[in-house]
């Protein structure tokens, strides 16, 4: 039988996210975010009307067989919401991954060799960095074509530039601390000091950061569907029914305003968790101010 004094270990990461969901600012930012991804990963099994489909007249308004009226091509909007973010949000979620383990792997690598290397590497960061993140995924895009893959690479590498910015500066002070320099007198194998000593006592920079990118990685593939460039039609899509409902705004309108109400709303409650969780992280393993500044934090009067 386990002794009532028998203490369980988390890891810190859960420990974070639990505390900031318990949180009332995470509360809500959850709340709103957990509910648009119920809204785009169940909507397709109950959607009425198959969102291909033309099912009634172009830009028909809003009835009782049809909530939110027709689009352009007469299919059924409230399908075409329904059926259109799961997609969105799982290229995001692959995008964020690629980009959040790129960046992390560039910046660690950096810090920890530095001088050739981290000049080496910061030089190639600092070309990347120089161009806007939906421009450069128009680039790669308008050039090879609108590959789903293809659109995970770009907005992948567009945030490991900036992620990898983050982590270097953060990683240089790690790399100094006693523990590391005691594993490396160990001879322990560089990449275990990285991966053993290094990359951990970074978890709450990368649990802010990745909220973070996740979030502009929707709004950048929203944004490269809106221009023709992202999901290709006649597959439902948030962005991409932006772009093609415009043209009938004045008619029904809730075939643009129902998208970008989704795509804000995910967005808004993203941002509001993320900043919950990096004021969890104050004081878990680093000082307040430190975190604050790589966050992006302001604190007032020293309170959170």
């Amino acid at each position: 039988m386990m002794s009532s004094t028998t203490r369980v270990f988390r890891p810190e990461w859960l420990v974070i996210v639990g505390r900031a969901a318990r949180s009332r600012r995470g509360a809500i930012g959850l709340t709103i975010a957990g509910i648009v991804f119920l809204i785009a990963f169940v909507g397709p099994w109950v959607a009425p009307y198959s969102p291909i489909t033309t099912v009634t007249e172009a830009f028909a308004s809003p009835s009782w067989a049809h909530p939110l009226g027709a689009d352009g091509l007469g299919r059924d909007v409230f399908s075409r919401v329904l059926a259109g973010g799961w997609k969105l949000l799982i290229i995001a979620g692959a995008a964020t991954t690629f980009g959040m383990a790129l960046g992390v792997a560039l910046g660690v690598t950096a810090a920890y060799y530095g001088r050739a290397t981290d000049g080496l590497i910061m030089r190639v960061v600092d070309v990347f960095l120089a161009f806007p993140q939906l421009v450069f995924g128009l680039l790669l895009v308008s050039l090879i074509g609108p590959e789903v893959w293809l659109i995970v690479v770009a907005v992948g590498i567009s945030h490991a530039a900036q992620v990898a910015r983050v982590i270097r500066s953060v990683s240089i002070d790690v790399c100094e601390r006693n523990f590391v320099k005691a594993v490396e007198l160990m001879d322990v194998p560089t990449p275990k000091v990285i991966i053993g000593e290094v990359i951990p006592n970074l978890v709450s920079v990368v649990m802010v950061d990745i909220g973070l990118r996740f979030t502009y990685s929707i709004m950048i593939i929203a944004g490269l569907s809106f221009l023709g460039f992202g999901i290709q039609p006649p597959e439902a899509n948030w962005g991409l029914m932006i772009d093609e409902n415009r043209i009938g705004l004045l008619v029904n309108p809730w075939a643009v305003v129902v998208p970008v109400a989704l795509v804000a709303l995910v967005t808004i409650g993203l941002s509001t968790f993320t900043d919950a969780i990096a004021r969890a992280s104050l004081g878990v393993n680093r000082p307040a101010e430190e975190l604050a500044m790589t966050s992006g934090i302001v604190l007032d009067d020293g309170k959170l």
